[in-house]
């Protein structure tokens, strides 16, 4: 087996344009895109910045060449029997041809090509072209002929190319139609190879495992000598056999019981060992032929939907190695709208930040892409679920049969490619197709289960529910869910009782207040968010120097903010919870007391730490899993923009990301304060009593019980004088939830009139261990914020180490969502959006900090 790299191009604007010259190439290398070799050569602007994404629309609508010249050996590369042209991806539309002869024509971005070219080389030097039609326009094309279908984000012709659907835009990213060898291509010279290696791991009940080994040869008619080798973590050999492929097919089969082999788990749960499979094929006489490593992980996941006690439905939670696991996660989508730009380092600082933040579960939603393979294997390697979509996001697909062979052959393609990785969990359908189909009351019965559906106004059930199933059962051991979100039993995406479920009645739908994230719940909350503002610097870059632009209303802020009605929505929640005014003046660096950005973002970290906070409340052991998962919408972004996301496009954490990370620890303890009113009787609405209750929980995240003891404080807020509180001694069951405490407490009288302002209390709690150690905390506050008059000196200090790299916050008064900073070079905070209670001293490392002095701005007085 031999490889030939041909990454290295010259490409041009068939015709001439904006973009090159007629004629004239310009140097590429690959894997790449259009927009990114403009880039390097000053060819177009960052449109990224300012307002340049409409200055680029062109380069999508344009159609592309790339070619290269490469040397074919006579004597050493042409006796090989086969030589392969591989293209791992093309972006989108493609006609490829070699020495003036047209091999292949593509049409999907999401599968690689292999086309066997010996008949068209020759001696010495070889010309391969790549000739790329507007993926826009051939969508155009092909929707005047199939129909033009409905959807949600994005031109409607998207629904008919299999293409990233997000580079049409979406209401968190631009429109930048990519194109180009967005992959690697090469040749590959070889007399037989090993055309697929199928890798099943199965672990019983009794956590016994097999595994089996399907190999495929591409000489189906060939005998080969075939040697195999499992090897453990440290590269032992823990298996081995020799097998002969007959008739291009051999099998193994290796059983080993339970605790000789070590299993895979979530981060929290256990370790992440890697094994490796090797597989080498020999000729006759011992020559090698080709190879192949993969790495793998031996794990049982498993989807249970089972009966509650006390609740109507199912649960639906990931079993793992029979443990129950809580799916604690963000929803991620590409990270950047130039793919070939997602380095190595990149995902992985992507995905280290996401364990950090105590997060298990990310889900590759079904408008980007199949994710890079170095995605999955760090996803591996550091013990990350991954929910799976299948590209299909927010529309009224088509079911024609040429789309269908491309969906099939994506499928197909994908689930080969993927099925190997521990990590992956489940394969879905789509991403809210058909909550489009209820929406618009297309032909939906979900009690149907044997139509064809082709020729419904819905005929992309037929792939959800026919070609995609088939598809994972046959070639995969990976759970298959129809959608994302998905009920089941015959009930909508709307059931909070079955399935999985997109919560949006926060910022979209019925627009909620966020102190309902308790009867918002479902039995996985696969989608839920709350926007907020990026880091100032993010905010800058976008500006590009553009000083007048610094305001929030301004066209370039608009531009990078593409949720509809995101105006409306945000100052709904902000009015609704907080005083903020002086918005003008933002972005200015004046010391003013309500800055909007930092309004957003302390409104998005407390809505999201409160949905986390009261969902792992329902994860309350065996058969009352009532909410089992909550993955945010979404951990990052595609470009620099506002967003739902909790970490900018630059890596840099929004304090919702800490306030998630603190939620998610291993041990937590909740508050919830709600006002009950009592009458005498049912004849009269003047007489009554208004009592505050308050009920508090702590939750266990580990598998062993946990003696603790919880500390109650009560602070007056505008009398320091004033504290009482009281201890208590629980047992937190493992892997659940805990109750503690519900009633009224003596710091706040009942009010037995409306015009009666109750007093300012903060109720907080701490997890002490045996030793006093702490080992959570939460301070509840009354809501909404705006009614708090906050007292101006609260004696906040916050006082940098000796060593320069940390911060001791503390006060005199309690404080409510402090966030740091410092001018200059950027730090690196251990913690933001922090509550503070006085006598509890809180230690913040700064990586970066180099003693410099500490920004902080907080509610109330705010900056210091």
């Amino acid at each position: 087996m031999k490889k030939i790299s041909l990454d290295d191009w010259t490409f041009t604007q068939v015709g001439g344009g904006k973009g090159t010259k007629e004629d004239e190439y310009l140097p590429a290398k690959g894997p790449t895109t259009v927009h990114v070799e403009l880039l390097k050569t000053n060819r177009i602007p960052d449109p990224f910045i300012g307002l340049h994404e409409y200055d680029v629309q062109w380069i999508g609508e344009s159609d592309w060449l790339f070619k290269q010249a490469f040397t074919i050996s006579e004597n050493e590369d042409l006796r090989n029997s086969h030589i392969d042209l591989v293209l791992d991806g093309l972006d989108t539309f493609a006609q490829v041809v070699v020495n003036n002869k047209q091999v292949l024509e593509t049409a999907n971005q999401f599968v690689g090509y292999r086309v066997d070219v010996k008949q068209h080389l020759k001696p010495g030097e070889n010309e391969l072209i790549l000739h790329f039609s507007s993926a826009f326009k051939k969508g155009r094309d092909l929707e005047k002929q199939h129909g033009k279908l409905n959807l949600w984000n994005g031109d409607s012709s998207r629904l008919h190319v299999r293409k990233a659907q997000y580079n049409y835009g979406w209401d968190w990213g631009p429109i930048l139609m990519t194109v180009g060898p967005w992959k690697s291509v090469y040749l590959e010279l070889y007399q037989n190879r090993i055309s697929d290696l199928d890798i099943r791991s199965m672990v019983s009940k009794d956590l016994d495992v097999k595994m089996e080994v399907e190999v495929s040869l591409f000489d189906r008619l060939s005998s080969a000598p075939l040697s195999l080798a499992l090897k453990a973590p440290d590269g032992a050999v823990v298996a081995s056999d020799n097998v002969t492929a007959d008739m291009g097919q051999a099998r193994a089969v290796f059983s080993f019981g339970r605790g000789e082999l070590l299993l895979w788990y979530p981060t929290g749960f256990g370790g992440q060992p890697i094994y490796t499979v090797e597989l080498t094929l020999t000729d006759a006489n011992g020559t090698i032929l080709d190879s192949k490593t993969q790495k793998i992980g031996f794990r049982r996941t498993e989807v249970v939907q089972e009966k509650l006690i006390d609740q109507p439905g199912l649960s639906f939670f990931f079993s793992i190695n029979n443990i129950p696991v809580f799916a604690a996660g963000s929803n991620w989508i590409p990270a950047d709208s130039f793919l070939t730009l997602i380095t190595p380092d990149r995902y992985r600082a992507w995905l280290e930040l996401l364990v950090k933040g105590n997060q298990n579960m990310i889900r590759v939603w079904g408008g980007g892409i199949y994710e890079s393979d170095i995605f999955y294997d760090n996803c591996d390697e550091l013990g990350i679920l991954v929910w799976q979509d299948f590209m299909f996001g927010c529309g009224q697909y088509p079911a024609y049969n040429d789309f269908l062979a491309l969906v099939k052959d994506e499928a197909e393609y994908n689930v080969k490619r993927l099925r190997h990785h521990p990590s992956l969990s489940i394969f879905a359908g789509n991403n809210e197709d058909y909550q489009v189909a209820e929406s618009l009351h297309l032909e939906l019965n979900y009690d149907d289960e044997t139509s064809d559906f082709r020729n419904t106004n819905f005929p992309a059930r037929y792939i959800y529910e026919r070609v995609l199933p088939d598809i994972v059962g046959r070639f995969c051991n990976v759970y298959y869910h129809r959608a994302s979100p998905y009920s089941g039993q015959g009930q909508p995406t709307t059931d909070r009782t079955l399935g999985d479920l997109h919560q949006w009645n926060v910022w979209h739908g019925s627009q909620e207040p966020w102190t309902n994230w308790d009867i918002l719940s479902g039995r996985f909350v696969s989608e839920f968010g709350m926007e907020g503002y990026p880091n100032a610097r993010t905010v800058d870059h976008w500006l590009g120097g553009q000083v007048s632009e610094r305001f929030p209303q301004s066209r370039i802020n608009n531009s990078h903010n593409k949720a509809a009605g995101f105006e409306r929505r945000l100052e709904l929640y902000l009015v609704e919870n907080f005083k903020v005014w002086h918005l003008e003046n933002d972005f200015d660096g004046s010391e003013i007391k309500h800055h909007y950005i930092y309004a957003t973002q302390i409104m998005q970290a407390e809505c999201l730490a409160s949905a986390y906070r009261l969902w792992r409340r329902n994860w309350a052991g065996k058969g009352k899993e009532h909410t089992s998962g909550a993955l945010v919408w979404q951990l990052n972004d595609c470009w620099p923009t506002t967003s739902w996301s909790i970490v900018d496009y630059f890596l840099r954490p929004k304090p919702s990301y800490f306030t998630i990370s603190r939620e998610l620890r291993s041990y937590t303890v909740g508050i919830t304060r709600k006002e009950v009113t009592k009458f005498p009787d049912d004849r009269s609405a003047a007489d009554f009593a208004i009592e505050t209750v308050f009920e508090v929980w702590g939750t266990n995240g580990t598998l062993t019980a946990r003696q603790v003891t919880i500390e109650f404080l009560n602070h007056d807020l505008h009398d320091p004088g004033f504290k009482d509180g009281w201890t208590k001694s629980v047992t937190l069951s493992p892997n659940s939830s805990t109750e503690v405490f519900k009633g009224p407490i003596p710091a706040l009288s009942p009010r037995t009139s409306q015009s009666q302002v109750p007093k300012v209390i903060v109720v907080s709690a701490r997890v002490l261990d045996e030793e006093g150690g702490v080992l959570a905390r939460y301070s509840n506050w009354p809501e909404p914020f705006k009614f708090i008059s906050f007292p101006h000196d609260v004696g906040f200090k916050a006082e940098v180490s000796t060593d320069g790299d940390s911060v001791r916050l503390s006060s005199k008064r309690p404080v409510k969502g402090i966030i740091l900073d410092a001018e200059g070079e950027e730090v690196k905070w251990s913690d933001q959006g922090i509550d503070l209670i006085p006598g509890d001293d809180q230690v913040v490392q700064a990586k970066g900090l180099k003693g410099r002095k500490v920004q902080a701005r907080y509610l109330g007085d705010g900056t210091v």
